[in-house]
Formats: structure tokens, sequence, C-alpha cells
């Protein structure tokens, strides 16, 4: 069945069990695993497989709460809209709206950037910062092309760059496991727990959890696509839980395969360990081409999904009223939301140039940790959105969470945003500078369409 709305068009929905597996495996893998393995086992030692179960716990918290909102109220605007239907504040929904706006466009800009580095350094090209910004504009605007030629073949390119980025994990593992029956491993490391000087081991587990958990998200973007999914009330539950299994799964052998193979100092320094993983395990394979390529297929993958979940999200919120209109046109031919899909491609090429101009790479990997921060805020709103939203009854069977694992998704969530955690000071900043910018931008909408906003009504929204 075709979701329909009143005076438009509809979405269409192409995407069966699947495709919606490969977009979430796709969306979670992202390009954060190929980095990230390094910095967290600088954080615990050889046990670094540990923050990554210890995220995936988090996450499954919340996704549990995600699975009941979603097969409850199966609309494209996710988060905001549930956040909008439990509190009814017109603040917090344009708020929450624009922080997992922000966390996508973000996301996919960095990754336009990395693509082109990658693919100039490919190619044997000079990547001087103006090639790279120039290369990252025209990678992100083949992204919008992509986007607004229709959903199906961008889940058909998402399938490929997925099965792409999802080999090169896969071979680190096989290669990885080869070495260790070869009796090139040492165990001993994997056990290990060696934290800095100046934390503690608590500090030290929170905070390395904290950096992996920016692993662990893009899950919650599959909801911004219900309306595209064939029977989601029926296929989101199993989807979505094999997704983070399998994810999960995938994290903690590569962090064993990389800790038991490569000294815990030389793998934290190294700003590819994957690579240095696959060549001590195979040294005749010529990884120095093989991993930057993969990884630049994984990068590609995060843009596009991004990109898919952003606009999306505004369409979503658009035909609910908080955002402006236009925000909500569908094209009648390819019936995508292309107004939306414009106007984040705007957006996300400003974040480019603005990125682009940073000196300090520091400020720019502190947007991972942001990102996470911002959107475990979000996580925390959603698990207390499932509990309110308890007494609202609808038409249809769905999914229901346990009330206990709600709460402690709330309470972990709201420790996880924290100073406690250890996070970087920089996070707060940016995360501060954003929220702001939201702050300006919800006056200029409200003042916009005062009369309607000052209607909204949550028993209205679906």
């Amino acid at each position: 069945m075709t979701e329909t709305h009143e005076g438009g068009t509809p979405l269409k929905r192409v995407m069966g069990p699947k495709l919606l597996l490969l977009f979430i495996v796709g969306d979670i893998l992202g390009t954060g695993v190929y980095a990230l393995t390094g910095q967290v086992a600088g954080e615990v030692g050889g046990a670094a497989w540990a923050p990554f179960l210890a995220a995936f716990l988090i996450a499954l918290l919340t996704a549990f709460s995600y699975l009941e909102l979603v097969t409850k109220y199966p609309r494209a605007a996710g988060a905001a809209l549930y956040v909008h239907k439990a509190f009814g504040l017109h603040f917090l929904t344009f708020i929450i709206c624009f922080t997992v706006m922000c966390s996508g466009l973000t996301s996919a800009s960095t990754a336009s950037q990395a693509f082109a580095a990658n693919l100039l350094v490919s190619l044997g090209v000079d990547a001087s910062p103006a090639l790279i910004t120039l290369g990252a504009v025209g990678f992100m605007l083949l992204v919008m092309l992509v986007n607004l030629r229709g959903v199906s073949e961008s889940v058909k390119t998402n399938v490929v760059l997925t099965l792409v980025e999802l080999s090169g994990l896969l071979l680190v593992i096989v290669l990885g496991f080869y070495a260790i029956a070869g009796g090139q491993a040492d165990f001993s490391r994997v056990v290990a727990f060696d934290t800095p000087e100046d934390k503690s081991v608590f500090l030290a587990i929170t905070s390395a959890t904290a950096l992996a958990f920016y692993a662990m998200v893009g899950f919650e973007d599959s909801v911004n696509m219900a309306e595209e999914t064939h029977d989601p009330n029926r296929i989101f539950p199993k989807v979505l839980l094999t997704g983070l299994g399998l994810t999960a799964t995938i994290y903690v052998l590569v962090s064993i395969c990389a800790v038991a193979l490569i000294p815990v100092g030389e793998l934290a320094s190294s700003s590819t360990p994957l690579v240095l993983v696959v060549k001590r395990a195979a040294p005749g394979l010529p990884m120095e081409v093989i991993m930057p390529v993969i990884s630049m297929f994984a990068v590609a993958n995060s843009a596009l999904i991004n990109m898919m979940m952003a606009s999306r999200l505004l369409y979503g919120m658009s035909r609910q009223g908080v955002l402006p209109s236009f925000l909500s046109q569908v094209h009648a031919r390819t019936q995508t939301p292309w107004s939306a899909i414009l106007f984040t491609t705007v957006l996300a090429v400003g974040l480019i140039v603005l990125v682009s101009a940073a000196s300090d790479s520091e400020a720019i990997r502190a947007l991972g940790g942001t990102t996470a921060l911002l959107l475990l805020g979000v996580f925390a709103f959603v698990n207390v959105a499932v509990l309110l939203l308890r007494a609202d009854r609808v038409g249809h069977s769905h999914f229901r969470t346990w009330t206990p694992l709600a709460m402690l998704g709330a309470v972990v969530c709201l420790f996880m945003v924290t100073p406690f955690t250890g996070r970087d000071p920089i996070q707060y900043e940016v995360a501060g500078w954003l929220l702001a910018l939201g702050v300006v931008m919800w006056g200029v909408t409200y003042l916009a369409r005062r009369r309607e906003a000052a209607r909204l009504d949550p028993e209205s929204l679906g």
C-alpha cells in the first residue's frame, strides 16, 4: 500500500527486508570503524572490544524504543515526530529536528571530504585543500543527483556501496583469523586493560565507550525511511535488531583481530589501523592501495545515507507544519522530496566550505564526538517519549518495548552526555554553537509561520 496524505504526492514504497537490512548495516558501519579501532584501543588498551560491546548495548536500549514508535507511527519524521507527539512543544520539536538533521549533514559533509582526499591520493594527485574542497562539493552534487533520481536508485547504490565496505571489514576478519591460526597473535593483549595515566579505569572505559558509540549511530536513520518501506510494522523489528547484531559482531571481531596482531601503541598511533592489521596478516597483498579504495566507498555510502535521512526528515516535519511548507514538495514522476533534497544539499555544501577552512584537524575529528553527543541527547528524549505515549492508542498492532528498558535507556543516554564520561570539552563547545544556531532558526521559522505554529496539535500528526 502507498502512503497518502492530503494535498500531495506520496513517497514510493520500495524497501523490503533485504534492502532495509543493507541500509541499516551500511549506515551503522559507515566510516567510523575504519579509524576508531586504534583510538579506542588507545583509551583502554587491548580490551578494545569492550567499549564497542558497551556501545552496542546502549544503542540496543534505544533501538527498542524506536521500534515501538516507528511501528506505532510509521512516518518519515522519526524522533522529531515522536517528541512532538509526546511533549507538544514546537520549540523542542524544532530543536530535536534540527539536531538530528545537523548530525546527518555534518557526517555527510566530512565524509565527502574524506572521499575527495582518498580519490586524489589513489589517483596520485597532490591533495591540496582547495582541490579537496572542490572534489567534495562535486561529490556532494553527485549524491544529490542520485537522491533526486529516486529512492530506488539511491537504495540500489547503497546496496553496492554497503557490500564493498562490508567486504573490507570481512577481509580484515578473515585474514586476521588466518594469521591468528598461524600463530602470529598475542591473545594476552586482548584481555589487558591499559588506561592513560591521567584517567581512572572507569573514566577510560566511559570515554572509550562514548567514542565507540559514534560507530554505532546510524540505526535511527532507518525510521525516516518508514514511508518508503513495505509493511514497516512487520519487518522493522526483526530487521533493525538483526542489523544491530551483525554490526556489533563485526566490530568486536575486528577489534579482537586488531589488538591480537598489532601492539596497542602502534595501533593507536596509526591513522589507518586496519591497513596495519591486514599488512601484518598478509604481507604480500597491496593493502596500501586496496584499503583506501574500500574506505572511499565506505565514506561515499555514509554521505548518501545521511543525505537521504536529512531530506526525509525535513520533508516529514514540513508535512506536519513544523517547518516551511515548501520543504514538503514531492516530485510527481520520481516521487522524491526534491525541495528538501535541494535544501539539505545547499546546507551540506556550506558545511564543506566551513570545515575546509578549519586548520585544526582536531576540531574536525571532534565533530564525530559532537554528533554522538547530540544524538545521545535525542535518544534520551525518545526513551522518555515512548513512555509518555503509552496512553495514546492506535488502530493497529505494533511492537512494544519493556518499560524498564526504556527507563534504563533514558538514564544511560543522559549519563553519556555528561562530562563524567571524560568527553573532550570541545565537543560541548561545538554542540553549544550548533544549538544556538538552532534557536535562531526556530525563531525565524516561528515568526514566519506564527499562526500555523500556534495551532499545532500533536494529536493531529498521524
